[in-house]
């Protein structure tokens, strides 16, 4: 089996790469090697399982040529590269655009194209349900909730894309949809929540859980966006790599299908109020913030309803919140000279 990863390099490629070289996968890299850290991943899969053991193309999805020419002969396609901040997204609409909707539409295309039938897995994002305005949220000491959605959003919350961002990776997931409708190509969708783990080089505006973890370790100065109640369902990476393991073995079944991950009602914690304790627990001493006011299209609070993926796939994650940020905390406190 062959597998191309588009933004093979970055922090969810490498991880999935890892686990598809131990599976016997002939991979295949795709990354314009443009985020920190990149390069150091790529040493990191090297030492680990060999130079040898994965190709790099070294190129931007922007390139449909050299994308087509990746996809020749792939029996799957992991799309994961883009544009994946907000704010970016604010300031530079076009390059978001480019990276995130005519960058998908470039794989679908090399997929289509490519002389096979690949499985086409897609990462999109919760940001496609925008703001959830329009939900009943209560707010107590320490976060937000839903009055009536205790397990979460489902597929069925109507899209609502809010911010640049939301709409080129909300036009991707629905191109991605309907080229399982249209051409019959084996697509699935995954919005994904907050996904976390080792080699995540997290960034002030993307990459939440892990930016505080780094920025208290290396002592950096930290900002809280929002009032710091806002909720999200968090997913250790190795879980979400055994969904990706999983959905190709049965693309068959979820082939068109639209799925939510993230860590569920389960796994979920306030971006300060409930993971100051936790992470100062960890540091052993108190953590300075300041404050700032609420980021565009911010959510109060996300939940991911996870039971289609349960049901179609049998998957549930099983890293709990204080296990992973416990991983994640000793993984950056080994590595501090790459993060700093």
């Amino acid at each position: 089996m062959r597998i191309l990863i588009t933004g093979g390099a970055g922090f969810i490629g490498i991880n999935a790469a890892s686990r598809f070289v131990e599976r016997g996968y002939e991979v295949t890299l795709y990354d314009n090697l443009s985020r920190p850290g990149n390069r150091q991943n790529l040493a990191w899969l090297a030492e680990l399982h060999g130079a040898a053991s994965f190709r790099l193309t070294e190129a931007d999805v922007r390139d449909a040529g050299r994308l087509a020419e990746a996809a020749r002969g792939q029996d799957v396609l992991l799309h994961l590269a883009g544009q994946v901040a907000v704010t970016t997204s604010v300031a530079d609409p076009r390059m978001d655009f480019e990276a995130n909707a005519l960058g998908t539409f470039n794989a679908l295309e090399a997929a289509r194209r490519s002389g096979g039938s690949p499985a086409f897995l897609y990462a999109s994002t919760n940001k496609v349900y925008g703001a959830l305005e329009g939900l009943d949220v209560s707010e107590d000491a320490t976060r937000y909730r839903f009055r009536d959605l205790p397990l979460g959003i489902s597929e069925t919350q109507p899209l609502d894309f809010h911010s640049p961002y939301g709409c080129s990776k909300g036009a991707g997931d629905q191109y991605v949809r309907d080229f399982a409708r249209i051409y019959g190509l084996r697509t699935v969708v995954f919005r994904q929540s907050a996904i976390y783990g080792p080699r995540q080089f997290g960034m002030e505006d993307q990459g939440w859980l892990a930016w505080l973890v780094i920025a208290a370790v290396c002592g950096r100065p930290i900002t809280i966006f929002g009032d710091g109640k806002q909720v999200r369902d968090v997913l250790w990476v190795d879980d979400l790599v055994d969904l990706y393991l999983t959905a190709v073995e049965k693309i068959d079944v979820v082939a068109g299908q639209v799925l939510n991950i993230g860590g569920g009602p389960e796994m979920t914690t306030s971006v300060w109020t409930e993971f100051r304790p936790l992470l100062e627990s960890l540091l052993g001493r108190e953590v300075p913030v300041s404050f700032a006011g609420w980021r565009p299209g911010d959510q109060k609070i996300y939940v991911s309803d996870c039971r289609k993926a349960r049901q179609l796939l049998g998957w549930t994650p099983h890293v709990s919140v204080e296990e992973g940020v416990r991983r994640l905390f000793d993984w950056v406190a080994e590595n501090r000279a790459l993060v700093e």
